[in-house]
């Protein structure tokens, strides 16, 4: 199905149009993130039994990942528009390969956790790879990249994070919860061998070439300490860590400071400052993600320990929330418009939101399978016209940069959610707990909404290509 809707977009482009060689390596590797981050949905309560360790504990499978995601990707992102994509994503695969024999060795919780730091760099490398591909094609080309790759980069992302419970559900049956590690081997694999094979060789500029000119290491490890600060405090938030957020302003300041004076930036703050449209975009990722996350993590939870559903059922539950993302994405994609898209999605997230109000302990199949078709509109619609917004609101000269810190706000906004799952839940995923994290989501939600209905500037991306 993606193959036949990048095939019919890119067909007027002809002999001079996208390089279709490069569509393999750019989708594996922007997937190998969101499998990993969703397959280890219905791990956590598997793994929490091998090693006697309760859900405060396991939940730093799920942050420990997105801790090494967040600083990574815009960090890589860097190096990918100062160095070109082949180098950093054939390391980038072979961290990911190293992460799953890690964990399918691994004799504690501890090793496992070490094993997902390292996987969320490794996965760092294929998201702001495949954007700057899309967009040096374009400049090759001389046509803007047709609809339908972008339409198909975000097909794939949500195909994997929606499949991924029911994968893992699978593997887990089949060899269980080390299998969802294992699974990275054979991935990292093919990986190597497609980015070997099909990544074009760029030749660095010259800047680069006469040495580390443009690459602000000041500026990443300062960024780094500011996002280490304030994700280690959104995991366990308290009055006895105060000194976190404190670590986090003093190193915003710096890192402010370094990139207003420094001449090639790593983030560029004056261009970035200016550029309102992107930072709104930003913002909204960061809210969709919350409530993404939310129900990806704490809702899967509930479906094994509220609902009593093993991890293979569990992850079956979900099927439908993979299929209506898929079709909603499918009959949208070709439009580039996207200020629709985002107050359709809005509106569905309140939706998502209401219905899991309703949820009971007994609640019947059917139930849950409304919430998981309801859930999949949204779930198409708010990631696809993100990720086409940040193509056209960002400096071209920086998209490698500016699509990794797109994915740094979503793993902020994953942060976010499994910090409110350990709040809301306690040593158990109840069903109260699980309609407390429903308001959190409606609240958010809401929110969402009103930035997008406000945002004027949404209505002019695609307005004179809709049919692209």
């Amino acid at each position: 199905m993606i193959t036949r809707l990048i095939r019919r977009t890119t067909k007027p482009q002809a002999r001079g149009g996208f390089d279709r060689r490069l569509l393999a390596p750019m989708m594996l590797g922007s997937i190998l993130n969101p499998v990993n981050s969703s397959i280890v949905s219905v791990s956590l309560v598997p793994i929490g039994a091998a090693f006697g360790a309760p859900p405060s504990q396991t939940a730093w499978l799920v942050s420990a990942l997105y801790l090494a995601t967040a600083i990574g990707q815009p960090v890589v992102g860097r190096l990918i528009d100062l160095y070109g994509p082949r180098r950093l994503f054939l390391l980038g695969s072979a961290l990911t390969g190293l992460s799953g024999l890690i964990g399918v060795l691994a004799p504690n919780l501890a090793t496992l956790i070490v094993a997902r730091v390292v996987l969320g760099f490794g996965t760092c490398a294929g998201y702001p790879a495949s954007m700057y591909l899309i967009r040096s094609e374009a400049r090759r080309t001389g046509h803007e990249s047709p609809a339908g790759v972008l339409t198909a980069l975000a097909i794939a992302n949500q195909t994997v994070a929606v499949v991924g419970p029911s994968l893992g559900g699978l593997l887990i049956g089949l060899g269980g919860w080390r299998a969802t590690f294992a699974v990275n081997l054979p991935l990292a694999a093919a990986g190597l061998l497609l980015g070997f094979l099909r990544l074009p060789k760029t030749r660095p500029p010259r800047r680069s070439r006469e040495g580390a000119a443009g690459l602000d290491l000041p500026g990443m490890a300062l960024f780094a300490a500011m996002l280490v600060s304030l994700l280690l405090f959104l995991m366990e938030p308290g009055a006895s860590r105060w000194y976190l957020p404190v670590l986090m302003v003093v190193a915003a300041a710096g890192f402010a400071v370094r990139e207003l004076r420094v001449a090639e930036p790593f983030i560029d703050l004056r261009v970035l400052g200016g550029n309102v449209p992107l930072l709104l975009t930003y913002a909204r990722m960061l809210l969709v993600a919350i409530v993404s996350y939310v129900l990806l993590y704490g809702y899967t939870q509930w479906l094994q320990e509220g609902r009593g559903l093993s991890a293979t059922q569990a992850g079956l539950a979900q099927l439908p929330l993979f299929l209506a993302g898929i079709a909603v994405s499918t009959a949208t994609g070709r439009r580039a418009a996207v200020r629709g898209k985002l107050l359709v999605g809005a509106v569905g997230q309140i939706a998502v939101a209401v219905l899991v109000l309703l949820l009971r302990g007994d609640s019947p199949v059917w139930l849950l399978v409304v919430v998981a078709v309801v859930a999949g509109v949204p779930q198409g619609l708010n990631n696809l016209a993100l990720q086409n917004a940040v193509y056209h609101q960002a400096d071209p000269e920086r998209m490698g940069s500016s699509a990794g810190l797109l994915r740094t706000f979503l793993y902020l906004g994953a942060m976010v959610a499994s910090g409110a799952n350990g709040v809301f839940y306690g040593a158990r995923a109840d069903t109260s707990g699980l309609h407390g994290l429903a308001w959190f989501m409606l609240v958010v939600a809401g929110l969402f909404l009103a930035i997008t209905v406000a945002d004027r500037s949404l209505g002019r991306i695609g307005s004179s290509s809709a049919s692209d």
